[in-house]
Formats: structure tokens, C-alpha cells, sequence
């Protein structure tokens, strides 16, 4: 046969697995229905398994994986169908319905912001792009920014959570864990590094490079070339340079900002010096109580899932299923248990869709701990 032929076979086939498609969702309706009358749960879980093995049973053996994979995408869009036609809804869409009512159509133009580090930190441009006259705290790490909006000491915080070229910052995602706060906006912000010295120190003087560690690992291929000198990192890059402006050392530089060499009184003896000329950091503004601005597209969750095969793979099925778009997905090990996880999950979806409503009823019996981390827009920088 002919590829054309071929493809006229395929079609003749596709025409008929629509058909049945659309002839099990309607009895998977009609189920709902009976569901709905004797208050069951859509789930159910010992039916799904006893129905892969029977399907899988009466597949031949080469084929038997595929049918596994399509009749679990075929049960997820059945229960998302079903509960669609039920209307169910968690008490967190409430929630979610009263922040968006309750929070002012203005993002705030000079309130109180904790960030880490010293004047001169990228965190203080991030939130002088977020905010017109922002009050700045300043605090020693990044625990303590997260502690500063609980206390009530500030309004917002801000916090570096991941770079295109060093990728996500752990220690914000692992401190995440440890608190309750709520994500209400992000910007990205281009970031580029120079190394700066006290006036009258040449490039050949330097014997040791000061920086935060993400500094260090994306302007890893400028290191290499300056032979044998020793690198020391810090809480931040306006930590670095403020130290080599306090010390007497001649031999001592920092990589951070061109803002810093100005703050500080600096030289800038190389710029630009990041790996990547398209170096960006995206930072999150958090806050204690849940605020839902206008434009919200993007949703922050974090969550832990059973530990059994095919947990996550079902989380990504219901957001296929929904065409809802996973921008990020990132796990960090639970301190208090073995070898398991905490993922989060950042979604490009309208908080004002029906999707997003739908996700939000189905997610939370589908994890073992569910939390709503927000739902924000996100400035360019």
C-alpha cells in the first residue's frame, strides 16, 4: 500500500475512535450522575487498577504499555469531565474568589519591602521595578525575609528564586517549606556582573574574588581565566562589594553590580563578565495575607504527592487534560522524611478561567499536602 492509502486507513480509524471517544464520556456523564445520587467520590481508585489490567490483559504483550498510557489519560479526562458536569469545587476557589474581591485593583506604590543583602543588591532593583518609592529593609538572609512579612515588620518581601543561568536558587524554595506567605507578583530581571576593586587596583593584582554563589557559578567561564585566584562567596553580590570597599586589601575584588562600584567607590576592572549576555534572575514579592491583582496569569503551587508510581505522571494529566501550560516544575527532598518531595509547580493560567477553577477542586484529592501559593502577574525588567 501506498503512503496515501495508509494515511486514508488511519483516517477511517480515527473516525471511528472519535466516535467512541465521544460515546465514553457520555456514559462516563451518566455515571457521574449515579455517582452524584449515592454520594460517592469521582475517584476510584481500585476500579481504575482493576481496569488497566483488564485492558492491558487483552492487548498483545508489545502493545500492552501503550494501552496502560492511553486508558490512564482516557480515566483523567473522564474524572475532569465528570467533575465538570457535577460542579464540585474545593473551599479554597472561595478563598481565592474573596482575595480577587477584596484586594485593591492598584499594586501598592511605597509600601515597607524586606529583601537580603546591602544597599546596591539586585534584590533592590528588583523592588524598585515592582514598586514606585519602596521602604527598604534589609535583612541577613533569606529566612529572615520570609520572617520579616510573617511578623508583620514588613508588608513585602522579595526574593531571588531562580536564574536562566544558574538555575533555581535552593534555598529559597527549601525555605519554603518552613513558612506561610503568599506569591503576588514576579519580575524578571536582567542581571550583569562586573569585577570591581578599590581604586588603583589593576586585574593582575587580584588574588581573591568575593560573591554570592550564584554570582560565581554564572560568571564560571571568567573565573577559569584568571589562573589561581581564590573565590569566596557571601550572602549576596552588595555584601561582596561593600566588603572589598571596607577592607584594606589590594588584592581583593567582588562581582557585582555597576550601581555598587558607584555606591561603594569602586573600579570596575572587567564588565559584563556573566557567561550568558541574556543573564536573567526571576524574583518573587511575597506577602502574609493572599492579594489577587488584576491581570493574574501565573499560579504558584506546591504540593506532596503519594509516594507510589505514576503520582506525578497523574498531576501532569489533569493539566494536559485542562490545556493548562506548566512553566516550571521544581522538587526539593522534605528534611523531616526519606527520599521524598516537595514539588512545586508554576502554571500559566488566568485565575479568572474555568480551568483554573476546575484545577483547583481536582488537585487537592489527588496530594497528600496541597498548598495555593498565589496567583500574580509578572513585570519585565
Amino acid at each position: 500500500m501506498t503512503l496515501e492509502e495508509l494515511r486514508r486507513e488511519m483516517d477511517q480509524v480515527d473516525d471511528r475512535l472519535v466516535a467512541l471517544f465521544q460515546e465514553r464520556m457520555q456514559v462516563a456523564g451518566k455515571i457521574a450522575a449515579v455517582k452524584q445520587e449515592q454520594h460517592l467520590p469521582v475517584l476510584n481508585a481500585k476500579r481504575e487498577r482493576e481496569k488497566l489490567e483488564d485492558v492491558a490483559g487483552k492487548t498483545v504483550p508489545e502493545m500492552q504499555e501503550y494501552t496502560r498510557v492511553l486508558y490512564a489519560l482516557l480515566f483523567e479526562l473522564s474524572r475532569a469531565y465528570q467533575d465538570q458536569i457535577l460542579g464540585r469545587h474545593s473551599g479554597l476557589l472561595d478563598t481565592v474568589k474573596g482575595a480577587i474581591a477584596n484586594t485593591q485593583p492598584l499594586f501598592p506604590q511605597s509600601p515597607s519591602v524586606s529583601c537580603c543583602g546591602v544597599a546596591g543588591a539586585f534584590a533592590q532593583q528588583a523592588c524598585e521595578k515592582l514598586f514606585r518609592n519602596p521602604k527598604m529593609v534589609y535583612v541577613q538572609d533569606f529566612d529572615h525575609v520570609f520572617t520579616a512579612i510573617e511578623k508583620g515588620l514588613c508588608q513585602y518581601g522579595v526574593l531571588p528564586i531562580e536564574n536562566s543561568t544558574a538555575g533555581s536558587v535552593k534555598q529559597v524554595y527549601d525555605a519554603m517549606i518552613a513558612h506561610d506567605f503568599y506569591i503576588v507578583r514576579s519580575v524578571r530581571l536582567p542581571v550583569r556582573h562586573n569585577l570591581l576593586a578599590k581604586p588603583g587596583v589593576k586585574k593582575g593584582d587580584i588574588r581573591e574574588i568575593v560573591s554570592h554563589e550564584q554570582a560565581i557559578r554564572q560568571c564560571s567561564e571568567f573565573l577559569k581565566t584568571l589562573g589561581d585566584v581564590k573565590i569566596t562567596t557571601c550572602e549576596n553580590t552588595a555584601v561582596a562589594a561593600e566588603t572589598v570597599a571596607n577592607s584594606d586589601r589590594t588584592d581583593l575584588a567582588a562581582l557585582s553590580s555597576r550601581e555598587c562600584a558607584e555606591l561603594y567607590g569602586l573600579n570596575c576592572l572587567a564588565e559584563d563578565v556573566q557567561d550568558s549576555v541574556n543573564n536573567h534572575t526571576r524574583f518573587i514579592c511575597i506577602t502574609k495575607k493572599l492579594e489577587i491583582y488584576p491581570g493574574a496569569d501565573k499560579t504558584t503551587l506546591m504540593m506532596v504527592l503519594p509516594n507510589k508510581p505514576g503520582s506525578l505522571y497523574k498531576v501532569l494529566a489533569r493539566l494536559y487534560a485542562l490545556g493548562i501550560n506548566l512553566i516550571k516544575l521544581e522538587s526539593r527532598p522534605i528534611p523531616t522524611r526519606d527520599f521524598e518531595f516537595m514539588f512545586y509547580l508554576d502554571l500559566e493560567t488566568s485565575v479568572y478561567s474555568d480551568d483554573f477553577a476546575r484545577l483547583l477542586a481536582e488537585l487537592d484529592g489527588m496530594c497528600e499536602q496541597f498548598q495555593y501559593l498565589g496567583s500574580y502577574s509578572e513585570v519585565i525588567g
